[in-house]
């Protein structure tokens, strides 16, 4: 809801929503706070289809991981924001394989395909697609949450482990990875593999990821080959 200013501009205020019959408290508080959430209402003017688009734009921003001609696998690309972003910043000359195990809507100049990750045959199904080498690989696949912190944190390492491994299978040399991770970043053990088979290894949490969330990207680039 918006009500004008004095002084001529728009000033907008808080939408609350009242609790529904059917609905509980939890999924009050989660429609209340997409109403109000500034990205949430940026990311409809500009046509993207969530609000993690903007994760990623400051990524690139800030890493240089989105290159003209690119060829880029997006793991974990439902709604779409991250696709949609990478089909932008890359070009006609490049190309973008997403997977989730959601149906996603057809995004222009991307192939996406509704896949379980886990399964054993999808890295090769991706490999096919992108046909050669990728400069990117990109995971913001996340785990059903439990609300147990230790265990949901497994779970998501579990997740950025297998799509590191994948990352280290089609990557071309010089390209880069990043994944989702929870509070407390990735494990010890990935850490180090990663930095002995990249030349930079950061962990990042973009300004568009709530405050309140644990969730952060450990980003790798120069992937050495």
């Amino acid at each position: 809801m918006a009500t004008k200013s004095s002084g001529g501009g728009r000033r907008f205020t808080k939408e609350r929503v009242k609790t529904a019959a059917k609905r509980s408290n939890s999924s009050t508080r989660w429609l209340e706070r997409q109403l109000n959430d500034p990205y949430v209402k940026r990311a409809k003017a500009d046509g993207y289809r969530s609000r993690a688009a903007y994760k990623l734009l400051e990524l690139d921003e800030k890493f240089a991981l989105l290159k003209k001609g690119a060829k880029v696998v997006d793991l974990g690309a439902a709604p779409g924001g991250w696709t949609q972003v990478a089909v932008e910043k890359i070009g006609d000359a490049g190309k973008v394989v997403g997977l989730d195990l959601l149906p996603v809507d057809p995004i222009a100049g991307a192939e996406i395909i509704q896949q379980d990750f886990l399964a054993e045959e999808a890295p090769e199904i991706l490999k096919t697609l992108l046909g050669g080498r990728a400069d990117l690989v990109m995971s913001d696949m996340a785990a059903n949450t439990t609300g147990h912190t230790q265990t949901d944190h497994m779970r998501i390492i579990h997740l950025c482990e297998l799509a590191y491994n994948f990352a280290t299978e089609i990557l071309a040399p010089g390209g880069a990875f990043i994944c989702k991770v929870l509070r407390g970043g990735t494990e010890n053990d990935l850490l180090k593999q990663m930095k002995k088979d990249f030349t930079h290894v950061k962990h990042a949490k973009p300004s568009a990821s709530r405050s309140d969330s644990a969730e952060s990207y450990v980003v790798a680039t120069g992937f050495r080959g």
